[in-house]
């Protein structure tokens, strides 16, 4: 049977994946999308991260980068909210299409708050919260030990809101405070601050400050959360942006653990403010 006679231009299969490819690239190559976390479970030992975002009539798989969520200040978590950034391509090996994010965030206040309600619950559940878990602090402390970034600005307000208030001695367990190892850093640095023991070679703090910047959730996840009931005196002290007072610094104290100076290593600083 001799068939109809077109002039209809004739695709290989890799020809037409890759129109198809174009076509969607060009059309959307920069597209916000809010949708729900779904099917996330942890990043890929490549260090990519896939999940869907989903709402209730539809689903789009999306990925990240390992470059990308090296640098991303949030990160999805399964069930929650989100406005995604990126672009959508397709993936012409198996006709499938997703988006590529180069920036997340939380679907307003109400997704985050949400969040962290969820995880106080939880916590408060495990009874870390219990009001016999807290300790008074001390009135006049005669070290106090810092968790934080020796180099950001926190620190520096912390320095500063001493010098003006109670000129004293601080040791500084340096730790990242964002990226992704940043919350099992804090927690082995509250940790290893109450493993030093009284009367050895490196002074026990009377009580520690773990600060951070604004805006970051790296301190609000669990593993930091369940050193605090654990820890002895903890407070988060307010930051300012003014310019420290002068310091002068004293001798290096031993790391009580006998390892190296970096950041999660041991108390690595301590000063004495100088009015």
């Amino acid at each position: 049977m001799e068939l109809p006679r077109t002039n209809a231009r004739e695709f290989s299969v890799s020809e037409l994946a890759q129109a198809v490819r174009r076509a969607v690239e060009d059309e959307f190559d920069y597209v916000r999308v809010r949708g729900e976390v779904s099917g996330f479970r942890g990043v890929h030992s490549s260090g990519h991260a896939y999940f869907t975002l989903k709402d209730t009539d539809a689903a789009i798989d999306a990925v990240i980068w390992r470059t990308t969520w090296q640098r991303l200040r949030f990160k999805p978590e399964e069930g929650l909210e989100v406005i995604a950034t990126g672009r959508l391509t397709t993936y012409p090996r198996s006709s499938k299409y997703q988006l590529v994010i180069d920036a997340i965030e939380p679907a307003g206040a109400g997704a985050l708050m949400a969040l962290l309600e969820e995880r106080r619950k939880m916590l408060a559940a495990e009874g870390l919260f219990a009001a016999e878990r807290k300790k008074q602090l001390p009135y006049l402390p005669r070290l106090i030990g810092v968790v934080t970034s020796p180099t950001g600005a926190v620190i520096r307000d912390i320095l500063h809101r001493l010098a003006d208030r109670f000129p004293t001695a601080v040791l500084v367990w340096p730790v990242r405070v964002q990226g992704e190892t940043a919350a099992a850093e804090i927690a082995a640095a509250v940790a290893g601050f109450n493993a030093i023991v009284e009367g050895g070679r490196v002074r026990r703090p009377d009580l520690l400050i773990v600060a951070r910047g604004g805006g970051l959730q790296r301190g609000n996840r669990r593993p930091r959360r369940r050193r605090k009931p654990h820890s002895g005196d903890l407070r988060r002290w307010p930051r300012d942006r003014h310019h420290p007072r002068r310091l002068r610094r004293r001798s290096p104290r031993p790391d009580p653990d006998g390892g190296g100076r970096g950041r999660g290593a041991g108390p690595r600083r301590a000063y004495r403010l100088r009015r």
